[in-house]
């Protein structure tokens, strides 16, 4: 195995356990709504190592998190949800020039396909209640949650390259 290789390792290891302490464990949660910080990691690895990687640990740690801490309920569905959150982020910000236009828009596309669109079918079919009944409640958490995931990524992006230079692509 070669240094690289145990490097994606070790940092997909990372990732998915803060994922998972950052979702499941430091996370405020009533039934159709959580608020978590699981974002942070995923978009930080997803800048790093893209796509395909992202989603794929995304989904892990989606799996590892209910399996593992019982907090929620396992669904397919949100696999899913998580896999396709990791490589928007993935799409939109590796390799990129990370300003706020630049971030932005995977933002405002997780929040609106996957939390507000994806994630509430998801409920929906799980627990069997109408949409209305599901879908307002959500819709303020992601409005309120917005800026404010943005603004915790530019602070975590920052501090991740001043102090980690070396965690930036050769």
């Amino acid at each position: 195995m070669s240094n690289d290789s145990a490097r994606t390792i070790v940092y997909a290891g990372i990732c998915i356990a803060l994922t998972v302490i950052f979702s499941y464990v430091f996370a405020i949660r009533t039934t159709f709504v959580h608020i978590t910080f699981g974002f942070l990691p995923i978009s930080l690895y997803a800048m790093r190592f893209g796509p395909r990687q992202a989603g794929i640990v995304a989904a892990m740690a989606d799996v590892i998190g209910t399996g593992v801490l019982g907090l929620s309920i396992f669904f397919p569905g949100f696999v899913l949800s998580g896999f396709l959150t990791g490589w928007l982020f993935g799409h939109f910000l590796y390799q990129k020039k990370i300003t706020l236009r630049q971030v932005v828009l995977p933002f405002l596309l997780v929040t609106i396909c996957i939390h507000l669109g994806l994630n509430t079918l998801w409920l929906t079919l799980f627990y069997g209640k109408a949409v209305s009944a599901i879908f307002l409640s959500r819709l303020l958490k992601n409005i309120l949650c917005f800026p404010m995931e943005i603004s915790l990524f530019f602070l975590a992006y920052k501090s991740i390259y001043t102090l980690l230079p070396t965690w930036q692509k050769n």
